[in-house]
């Protein structure tokens, strides 16, 4: 498509976009509907709950009921279909949740997965959020299944980031860096019991476990959720309308009586690790020798609360997080794919870092620290960080060395320091002002060095209009000019009707060595329409939602480099599942060969391509689910066929999950396949004691690799590993030409309370 195609296919989305506008915007409904709702905590002394999930001790009943909950889904605004009742009690040390999740059908309860942090959203749940510094911005996350399972996560910016919603993707898919922090772990405890009146479930959360302002008697913001999932029904205590989620916290509720100490705590999680590890080493053609490498490591991460909103965090020898993988994929473009944080270090308060735009311009992406250009670990000798709240203001400092690498290994890699700070301020209606430093800086060269600087906010108008924007520079020894970026995001979004408009300018020299960018010298735009239908004539859809998403990417010099429009009619079912069409349109500007595939080489030139696809995901808590895509269509100067499948299965102890990815590509230059195998088995004894295995295949790679851990787990993530890695070079899915590399690990942590 020339630049007369691409912007008739612009106007056709601002066309779109004003016929699928709702008429009478001032009479959309105002941002609280429904008075903020208050509880109180109950002070205690002499007996605390024992943490059973069974709710039977005496002194619950001095805990005030609360009892009225509002749907979500599928009728905004309705109380809840099954009683429940809460109460939230303290002794000073600690606060205690109980819930009393009643159901009448007891035997339909979904029990979900026996594995931290797993997905809540396919079974029963209930779940709290504190938002302990009543900025309606920022909260902890606290979330339990019938199974008992500990599902923790930090908040920030609602959940947003860079103007998007984020979503609680699975575990080793979930970045750190946006508004949800998934891989946040707490010290806590929880634990739940069934009966034939429905389940129960009974939390303990230190007041050391999470962070607040000054004070012995506080308010916080506070939401609480139960999901009844065979109904995929979700309530709230605080109201929030179908458009917005449980991070939505500026419409949460108050606790009031907070009897948050004024205490300082200190912890330590040392860890432990041996491995034995043997390379092999590929010579006249074959494998003819190996090394062996016998490892072993002594780390530590501590902890200091200096005061209850400020806390110092040290590491020394940075645990690696050694005991996960990366998931495989399939890369048929000319970018480098994102690959999220894993370090329990660096994932810790990761949102107050956060800047840019995530996956696309990460501002700051901790992954960058200890990890090569080559993708070989890089020794952190040790750092600090700071974080929390100053008088109102969010603050972060961050500190840390590594060392070099062997240049038979790699060379080049020297060793640096590397500084990230940033504060920020909250204000009103979701809005927000901070900036961001990061230097790199090489400790022998002085002049080896790269600096990034960064401003960024946000403004809320009203409860429907968001405006997102950053700027940020880039200093390079060398690269004087080109140097900035920039970029701007407005949403609106009500009940049934969302869109957004995004513009981003990045220069050619804008170069964030301590971040991500997926390319360089170009401007972008993107819009996004979301309409939602509702279906009561149809008992088993739902919703009718159809969506329509545009992409652009220009050079500086007006060259179109890509360019791509989504239309999609979805349908979603009453059970959470979905299906639908897609219609893909691509444009893709080569300014220089594409060497897509070995032997494979697509000249320079303007191709344009459509892709349509067909989507369909069944029911995702049932025991059997499976999700399936299938496309085909031109793709650059030839054809392209395939598409995924994934199919699960899954009870409260044990889940497998088989995945397949394949693309035919026929093209003018030659034919090539691409297939990605992933398998997943998962034993749960219980909610800390699993066996997991990953096994996967990928012939871009043409390697099989295999990763099995056994997790015997104490609080807050820590405890014992054993990890069995392996692969195999491959010439194809069934034909393996040796080993590459295998390696057992050993690796014990303990999270150590010393004040």
């Amino acid at each position: 498509m020339d630049k007369t195609g691409c912007k008739r296919s612009i106007w056709l989305f601002l066309f779109l976009c004003t016929a699928f506008l709702p008429s009478g915007l001032a009479s959309q409904q105002s941002a609280q509907e429904y008075p903020r709702p208050t509880g109180s905590v109950i002070p205690i002394s002499g007996a605390v709950p024992i943490i059973d999930g069974l709710l039977d001790e005496e002194v619950w009943s001095l805990g005030e009921p609360i009892t009225e909950f509002f749907q979500r889904e599928p009728v905004e605004g309705v109380p809840v279909s099954e009683r429940t009742e809460v109460r939230i009690l303290s002794d000073g040390e600690a606060l205690y949740v109980g819930a009393w999740l009643y159901d009448r059908n007891p035997d339909q309860i979904v029990l979900g997965e026996r594995l931290r942090d797993s997905d809540v959203q396919v079974a029963d749940h209930f779940g709290v959020i504190f938002d302990t510094y009543q900025d309606r911005q920022n909260g902890f996350v606290f979330v339990t299944t019938p199974a008992a399972i500990e599902y923790d996560a930090q908040v920030s910016d609602e959940g947003q980031s860079g103007g998007r919603n984020v979503t609680a993707r699975r575990r080793q898919q979930s970045s750190s860096t946006g508004g949800l922090n998934l891989n946040w772990d707490g010290s806590w405890e929880v634990a739940t019991s069934r009966n034939g009146e429905g389940w129960y479930a009974e939390f303990r959360i230190p007041f050391a476990t999470l962070r607040y302002g000054g004070g012995s008697d506080q308010t916080w913001g506070m939401n609480m959720v139960r999901r009844i999932r065979r109904r995929n029904e979700e309530s709230f205590w605080a109201p929030i309308p179908r458009q917005h989620n449980f991070y939505r916290l500026s419409l949460g509720g108050d606790l009031t009586g907070v009897p948050a100490p004024t205490q300082r705590s200190a912890t330590v999680t040392p860890y432990l690790l041996s491995s034995v590890e043997r390379n092999y080493i590929k010579a006249y053609g074959r494998k003819t020798r190996s090394t062996q490498k016998l490892p072993r490591e002594v780390g530590m991460d501590a902890k200091i609360t200096i005061t209850p909103s400020l806390t110092l965090d040290l590491t020394a020898n940075t645990d690696f997080a050694q005991v996960e993988v990366d998931e495989q994929r399939t890369n048929l473009t000319r970018f480098p794919l994102f690959f999220p944080e894993k370090r329990p270090f660096f994932l810790e308060n990761a949102g107050t870092f956060t800047a840019g735009t995530p996956q696309a311009a990460d501002l700051f992406f901790s992954r960058r620290i200890g990890i090569s250009p080559g993708g070989n670990p890089v020794p952190i000798l040790g750092g600090g960080r700071l974080t929390g709240k100053v008088r109102g203001l969010g603050v972060g400092l961050m500190q840390i060395f590594t060392d070099g690498i062997d240049p038979s290994i790699e060379s080049g890699v020297q060793k640096n320091s590397f500084t990230v700070a940033r504060v920020n301020k909250e204000f009103g209606n979701r809005s927000r002002v901070g900036a961001l430093f990061v230097q790199r800086r090489g400790v022998r060269d002085g002049g080896d060095y790269n600096r990034t600087y960064t401003v960024d906010g946000r403004l809320g108008f009203g409860e429907a209009f968001t405006l997102d924007w950053w700027l940020a520079g880039t200093e390079t020894p060398g690269l004087r000019n080109g140097n900035k970026a920039a970029n701007v995001n407005l949403s609106y979004q009500i009940r049934d009707f969302r869109t957004s408009f995004q513009f981003r300018n990045v220069g050619e020299n804008f170069n964030p060595e301590v971040g991500f960018v997926n390319r360089v010298g170009y401007r972008y735009l993107d819009g996004n329409i979301n309409k939602a239908f509702r279906m009561p004539s149809v008992s088993w859809i739902r919703e009718f939602a159809p969506h329509i998403n545009t992409r652009h990417y220009w050079g500086l010099d007006g060259f179109l480099e890509t360019g791509y429009v989504h239309i999609d009619p979805e349908f979603k079912t009453e059970g959470g599942g979905l299906f639908g069409p897609e219609l893909n349109f691509y444009q893709e500007g080569l300014r220089e060969n594409f060497h897509i595939a070995p032997g494979v080489v697509i000249p320079v030139g303007n191709y344009n391509n459509f892709l349509p696809a067909f989507e369909m995901r069944t029911d995702p808590s049932a025991r059997f689910s499976a999700r399936g895509l299938v496309r085909a269509g031109s793709f650059f100067s030839g054809r392209r066929y395939g598409g995924d499948a994934t199919i699960t299965y899954r009870n409260p102890v044990l889940t497998t999950e088989v995945k397949i990815d394949h693309n035919d590509v026929q093209l003018n230059q030659g034919n090539f396949k691409v297939t990605l195998v992933s398998m997943k088995f998962g034993y749960f004894f219980t909610p800390r004691v699993f066996l997991q295995t990953l096994i996967q295949y990928s012939s871009q790679a043409d390697i099989w690799s295999i990763n099995t851990r056994f997790g015997l787990l104490d609080t807050a993530g820590t405890g014992l590993y054993l990890v069995y890695n392996e692969s195999q070079e491959t010439h194809g899915i069934a034909s393996i030409y040796g080993p590459i590399m295998r390696s057992f690990v050993i690796k014990y942590s303990k999270f150590i309370r010393i004040l």
